[in-house]
């Protein structure tokens, strides 16, 4: 038809700084190349996203060019096929400083073998995220001191959280002591679930490499869990209701004094028109538990180009000039986090995020999950455990075991199919 413009769909993670940046790029991209195809950016929450992109094998069959993905679900889209091989693009037209301009740690999970599937769009490790101006308000140090005998600072152990939180706690002027993201997704929670473990000194697989949540850690870290959530003294009323975006945003207007969420929820803070903290907050590490180290969880968003897209030369044209330096540091600025090196040690940025340089050092305190191509069933198993967990009074280590034995029913079953 005369006059109609043809499409490229992309398939966005929905949020609003994503959904900004990536208009803002493919506005750029066709005023620099003269590209007269229309961008479909459909946002997607995360059920919506994984279903429309792999369940429904919409990058497979050409229903989506382009779309946000992120490590979970990299191995499982490269098993089901779903995913453009990009190593001749990348010899022939590599996107500059690529790949020295991006941490190894940025690059592991969608490289399988010497195939690559997808290039860097977003990150940002879990951290601590605080209200550094409460932190160091006199009056809020002296009743600290008289109320707990010691300094008031960024809690380093589980147990100083929770103090922390309940000394926090004032429904009354809309403060909870602290925010959890507990929105039952198979992705909050499962991403609480581990850190508590490691942190702890566990680990989520055996000397198999075989999936084993029934470890005193493991113990240990959802007591703690049940515990904190239930603390009405210590957390945000609505943390059920809550995933990592609703949490970011309720700590952004000023709800809460602390939460362990991703780094890119403190930079949204600074960045926001709309962030009523914005100078007021401060990171740190995640707390440990008694004989843990602290630890940070990387879970980061890719570029992936579908197997089925009709154009995808263009399609990498666009990925190329949105991995620039500079659609980097506007993805940053937006409210996003950049992944290029390069945007960590930006002065403007820095000024701007005072804490943003950091991100390096957080890196080398990240851990992976593992990368399982049916790590989205695993993850629903755990994220079962753990609402097992918050919404009954059945004993944890009962809830661990039976948790364990449908994991490894669950194993029995694939290997029967293979």
């Amino acid at each position: 038809m005369a006059g109609v413009k043809e499409t490229i769909r992309f398939a966005v993670r929905a949020f609003g700084p994503f959904e900004k940046a990536v208009a803002e790029i493919w506005e750029a991209y066709c005023t620099h190349t003269g590209c007269t195809y229309h961008l479909e950016a459909v946002p997607l929450d995360l059920h919506d996203l994984h279903d429309e992109i792999l369940v429904k094998e919409g990058l497979k069959n050409g229903n989506w060019d382009l779309a946000h993905i992120n490590t979970d679900w990299i191995a499982e889209a490269y098993a089901a096929g779903a995913l453009l091989r990009l190593n001749s693009f990348l010899q022939k037209n590599p996107p500059p400083d690529y790949p020295a301009g991006w941490t190894s740690s940025l690059r592991q999970m969608q490289t399988f073998g010497e195939e690559i599937m997808a290039l860097p769009f977003h990150d940002g490790p879990e951290c601590l995220i605080y209200r550094q101006d409460l932190f160091q308000d006199p009056k809020e140090q002296a009743a600290f001191r008289q109320q707990y005998g010691k300094e008031l600072g960024p809690p380093t152990t589980w147990q100083e959280f929770e103090e922390i939180a309940r000394f926090f706690q004032r429904p009354a002027q809309n403060l909870y002591g602290a925010i959890v993201a507990a929105y039952p997704d198979g992705h909050n929670t499962v991403f609480d679930f581990c850190l508590q473990l490691w942190s702890r000194g566990g680990e989520l697989t055996n000397a198999d490499r075989k999936i084993n949540i029934q470890t005193s850690a493991a113990q240990e870290g959802l007591t703690f869990y049940r515990q904190l959530l239930r603390d009405r003294s210590a957390v945000h009323p609505q943390c059920a209701e809550m995933d990592s975006v609703k949490a970011g945003w309720a700590f952004a207007q000023g709800e809460a004094a602390i939460m362990v969420n991703w780094f890119g929820f403190a930079s949204f803070c600074e960045v926001s028109p709309e962030a009523k903290v914005k100078g007021k907050v401060g990171i740190a590490p995640i707390p440990r538990g008694p004989d843990g180290e602290p630890v940070s969880l990387n879970v980061y968003w890719m570029y992936a180009i579908g197997a089925g897209s009709k154009q995808p030369e263009l399609v990498y044209d666009f990925l190329k000039f949105a991995l620039s330096a500079q659609n980097d540091k506007l993805l940053t600025l937006t409210g996003g986090i950049g992944c290029r090196i390069s945007t960590w040690h930006d002065s403007e940025v820095n000024a701007i995020i005072p804490y943003y340089h950091q991100l390096e050092n957080l890196h080398q305190h990240a851990r992976e999950l593992p990368r399982r191509a049916d790590w989205a069933e695993i993850a629903q198993h755990i994220d079962h455990v753990v609402l097992q967990a918050i919404n009954t009074d059945e004993p944890i280590a009962e809830i661990l075991a039976h948790g364990q034995k449908q994991i490894d029913q669950y194993n029995e079953q694939i290997l029967r199919k293979i």
